[in-house]
């Protein structure tokens, strides 16, 4: 008989969900307003974010990755210390072209295994750094050419 499954895995798999909805209310819910969110590698120089920081970039991110899907390639359990290790596989489609990443999450639950209180998450460093860039071009590229059609302006300069 399978064993059910604990309230910090039900939480993680929930969360996974609603990230494959880009459900940002949801995501913020599984956390705890103190929760913080860790970026690795430190090579990436990215500070912790709060949770009130986390929705933020969660809400600009939504319009940029279509599509968006994780899968759980792997997860770890350590119900004693309430702790979860995923590994995931992403993948979206943007305006530089699709976006395929892997993240490891690091997540520690509060005692009742309903709320996450701290993030670690890992990510391919050298896809971000050759990614990105990619991405803000075609996005500048995408404002350049709204704004030339607001103001009239066609390819000639007419």
């Amino acid at each position: 008989m399978k064993t059910p499954d604990s309230p910090q895995k039900r939480t993680a798999l929930a969360l996974v969900d609603s990230f494959n909805r880009m459900d940002v209310p949801a995501i913020v819910s599984a956390r705890t307003p103190s929760c913080l969110r860790h970026l690795y590698p430190t090579a990436m120089a990215q500070p912790p974010q709060d949770t009130a920081a986390y929705a933020r970039t969660l809400t600009s991110l939504r319009t940029i990755f279509r599509n968006f899907t994780l899968t759980v390639d792997e997860l770890i359990e350590d119900t004693a210390n309430q702790r979860i290790c995923m590994w995931l596989s992403a993948r979206a489609d943007t305006a530089a072209g699709e976006y395929v990443n892997e993240y490891v999450w690091l997540l520690d639950f509060d005692e009742g295994g309903k709320k996450i209180v701290r993030t670690k998450e890992f990510s391919d460093s050298v896809m971000a750094r050759d990614f990105f860039p990619k991405l803000r071009d075609a996005m500048e590229g995408e404002r350049q050419r709204r704004a030339t059609a607001v103001n009239g302006v066609g390819a000639n300069g007419r």
